[in-house]
């Protein structure tokens, strides 16, 4: 990194690269360091990036945004933070460019599509936050203009999904989001996680939940809790509450 080089774009300090291992793992670097709050690194190519569960997402040079947010003095639970930024991202979508964008639980950013005559939520972005402390570093891969073919992952793109002249340049969307993203966190705590909850499109839906010891856990997402858990119902009638998982909607035959 090199701060000499950051720019101010609103409310953000953002420094831009050509090319960079992780931005999450750069900021995690600069927490010890002079790097201040609402400090933004975003890349054009990232060759180390990971994702939720160690999952490498390894985009074409400047065709999707690539960016980490560091955070200081984070009041709250960590996943407060990732939810906003998913659902900042998921209001962009859907207030600029008219798609019937919401999340994932917890915070995978899906477009709903359809697919074989039925309605599909398909992935077009992912998110993963890391704490030094109460210091956050909050990282985002959102699929701009390339998303990975579908033996990869079952994802897609802006630029599949709108015409031509409307598809954003990544810093383009970066600078919505993050507006987006100072709007949500202004919200009371009460607000926000009903926002949150709204556009949470993995309520109501059949899931199979992977647990972390390889188990799972399949059945209805009835509710997701303050404390960010979410309660799956199964067949026995026995509610979950749902920590930490790998959660795919199930479509129904």
């Amino acid at each position: 990194m090199d701060m000499d080089k950051a720019q101010w774009r609103g409310n953000w300090q953002v420094e831009r690269v050509p090319e960079t291992g992780s931005t999450n793992a750069d900021l995690l670097a600069g927490v010890s360091l002079e790097v201040p709050h609402r400090y933004v690194l975003t890349t054009a190519f990232q060759s180390a990036g990971k994702g939720r569960l160690g999952r490498v997402w390894e985009a074409p040079s400047g065709a999707n945004l690539l960016v980490s947010v560091l955070l200081r003095d984070v009041v709250g639970p960590l996943h407060r933070v990732t939810q906003h930024l998913g659902l900042a991202a998921a209001l962009v979508l859907q207030e600029k460019y008219g798609l019937r964008a919401g999340v994932k639980w917890p915070n995978d950013v899906v477009v709903t599509i359809p697919r074989n005559g039925t309605d599909v939520d398909v992935k077009i972005a992912g998110i993963l936050a890391q704490a030094v402390g109460n210091n956050v570093v909050v990282g985002m891969g959102l699929n701009v203009k390339w998303a990975p073919p579908p033996e990869v992952a079952d994802a897609t793109c802006i630029a599949e999904l709108v015409s031509a002249a409307q598809v954003p340049e990544p810093i383009d969307m970066l600078d919505m989001v993050l507006a987006r993203f100072d709007e949500v966190s202004g919200l009371d705590e009460r607000e926000s996680f009903a926002l949150y909850r709204k556009h949470l499109h993995t309520l109501g839906k059949q899931v199979q939940c992977e647990m972390p010891d390889g188990s799972h856990v399949v059945g209805r997402a009835v509710d997701v809790g303050v404390d960010g858990r979410l309660n799956v119902l199964d067949e026995c009638a026995v509610t979950h509450h749902i920590d930490t998982a790998d959660v795919m909607h199930l479509r129904l035959a």
